[in-house]
């Protein structure tokens, strides 16, 4: 696909990975629409991008931007839902636990409401993590959750070809989620990365680089890139 002249939505478009992908696709000439809970995150943003606000669990709030802005053709969600639920299984709050799977209830909005108002060689890319298959201590939500979106991508994409679906799986990423500064930040990413192939975090544009990839690229459909400096084969 050339996205020059396209139509694209960014969920969770106004910060980290989602903003990184909104500014490239507007670069290439997409018209984009970065759609988060917060637009103000944003900042001031390139021309070609227009901020909107709705939250991808509200079902009817979704639904109305889809028909608001259809047809389009390139659908990105890195829109995290709500909370992570961090620590050992056995002393899980199952509460928090369950509020983690918000990510995929997210995901699954969008893919179920959006792909009917797309172009027919519209395609979708959604954001997973490394440890979807690769756990580390205290990973276990964010990797049943990122397991969970990746079987949705594999179980969904042959339903709704031609158009296709595809999930980019990042490592550790420098973005504003981590909300220490200076010293404190380099430390914490040093220490979270010091095991990897590729011993530092990886940036937002490193992550959208690929996302722009599955968009691109027709012959591509329900897989998963990994963008993790090497965490799995760490």
């Amino acid at each position: 696909m050339n996205v020059s002249g396209k139509t694209a939505i960014v969920f969770g478009g106004t910060s980290g990975i989602g903003l990184a992908a909104a500014k490239q696709l507007a670069a290439q000439g997409a018209k984009t629409i970065a759609v988060s809970r917060d637009p103000d995150k944003a900042g001031e943003v390139p021309a070609g991008i227009t901020l909107k606000k709705c939250d991808v669990l509200d079902r009817e709030a979704l639904m109305q931007l889809f028909r608001e802005h259809a047809p389009f053709d390139i659908l990105v969600s890195a829109a995290t839902g709500g909370g992570r639920s961090i620590g050992p299984f056995l002393e899980m709050d199952m509460d928090g636990f369950q509020a983690s799977y918000a990510k995929l209830w997210g995901y699954a909005n969008v893919v179920r409401y959006g792909t009917e108002h797309m172009s027919e060689d519209g395609t979708i890319v959604l954001v997973s993590g490394a440890p979807a298959r690769k756990a580390k201590s205290g990973q276990v939500s964010l990797s049943t959750v990122g397991g969970a979106v990746e079987a949705l991508v594999r179980a969904v994409a042959p339903e709704i070809a031609p158009r296709r679906l595809n999930v980019v799986s990042p490592g550790i990423i420098d973005t504003p989620m981590v909300a220490a500064q200076g010293e404190e930040r380099k430390a914490h990413y040093a220490k979270m990365t010091a095991d990897n192939v590729i011993p530092r975090p990886g940036t937002a544009d490193e992550v959208a680089q690929a996302i722009l990839f599955m968009i691109e690229n027709d012959f591509v459909t329900g897989t998963t890139i990994d963008v993790d400096g090497g965490w799995l084969v760490s």
